[in-house]
């Protein structure tokens, strides 16, 4: 059966210091994902993908993981997750740009889109689903390799619609595979609400049928989704199996640059998304266990605002990939081809 977690004020495995660390992530990645779409406005950046709204889920799920020995296959607005793996804010805006150095594509590709081996980083697609399938196939070689491995695959709600969804979440109850799936609810499959995608109020319920847990998170709860990540982590490494994770999120921006979420939202549901920020709802928690104070979060937002500002700049400085390296890394098979 599918349970629900709540966050506790004592999170085993987090310092004082992780806690404040994990809200600058948060942050940055706020300011991040608005320069993004400023820069898709400007026409500096194809598109633009808001991750406002999926902060506290995205960072707590990876926060839970381990970084060296997990392999991770994220999907689009995991931004906030990028970063907390490593990717730093000035590869992400090479990345936005299409620059060269862009480490997952050489600028060739979506930004996060290719693969980032050294921060075991996979398979980033706007192919909605393409994702699932490669992070089950990365789990049945760390199980037959028998190596201490659990992938963490993410994806939206509208994702588990795709027929190869459910072949892969099959597949992996089947054999018991070190896998959690991160399924980011914001209950909009870019217009399409939940009630028209699936006939189950909650996501999570739908791990019954492929024979492991499924768990519904306050997604804006970022300890929450650390806690409840952690407990789907313990069990994969001690021969558990899958757990599927419902995260349930707010989209507080439209799907992409590309959309206007206000024919199919209503001000009223906007406004009430907002209500469920995770970014001040961290900031007051932390302020009520005298972590934070208002100076701290004043410096921790003009450091932010600094850090972006000059990646920008950097970012912007830096040309375009070579025309002449147009075909570097890619493969071709037979004479004159």
């Amino acid at each position: 059966m599918s349970t629900k977690v709540k966050s506790r004020l004592q999170t085993p495995g987090l310092t004082d210091a992780d806690l404040l660390e994990m809200y600058r992530q948060m942050v940055v990645s706020r300011f991040l994902s608005e320069r993004w779409i400023m820069l898709n406005r400007q026409g500096k950046a194809a598109i633009g993908i808001a991750s406002e709204g999926h902060e506290a889920a995205s960072i707590g799920a990876v926060w839970a993981m381990d970084p060296v020995q997990d392999i991770f296959y994220l999907y689009y607005r995991d931004l906030p997750g990028q970063l907390a793996l490593g990717v730093t804010v000035h590869e992400a805006l090479l990345g936005f740009m299409a620059k060269q150095g862009e480490p997952f594509s050489g600028g060739r590709q979506f930004p996060f889109h290719g693969a980032y081996p050294s921060k075991r980083i996979y398979n980033t697609s706007n192919v909605v689903g393409a994702n699932v399938t490669h992070a089950v196939g990365a789990a049945l070689a760390a199980s037959i390799r028998n190596e201490p491995t659990v992938v963490l695959c993410s994806f939206g709600d509208g994702g588990t619609s795709e027929g190869e969804w459910h072949e892969s979440l099959n597949f992996a109850g089947i054999h018991r595979l070190p896998v959690i799936f991160l399924c980011e609810n914001n209950k909009f499959a870019i217009s399409v609400p939940q009630r028209k995608q699936m006939a189950v109020e909650s996501v999570a319920i739908r791990a019954e049928g492929y024979g492991f847990p499924g768990v519904s998170v306050d997604g804006s709860d970022v300890l929450a989704m650390y806690r409840a990540t952690r407990e789907a982590h313990e069990r994969a490494t001690s021969g558990g199996g899958p757990t599927l994770l419902e995260a349930r999120v707010e989209r507080l921006k439209p799907h992409t640059t590309d959309d206007d979420d206000r024919r199919y939202r209503t001000p009223e549901e906007i406004e009430a998304a907002f209500k469920r920020d995770p970014l001040p709802l961290f900031r007051d928690e932390l302020m009520e266990r005298g972590l934070l104070t208002a100076e701290m979060v004043e410096q921790y937002d003009d450091d932010a605002k600094r850090e972006v500002n000059e990646a920008t700049d950097a970012a912007e400085a830096t040309p375009f990939p070579d025309p002449s390296t147009l075909l570097d890394h890619l493969f071709a098979t037979g004479e004159g081809s």
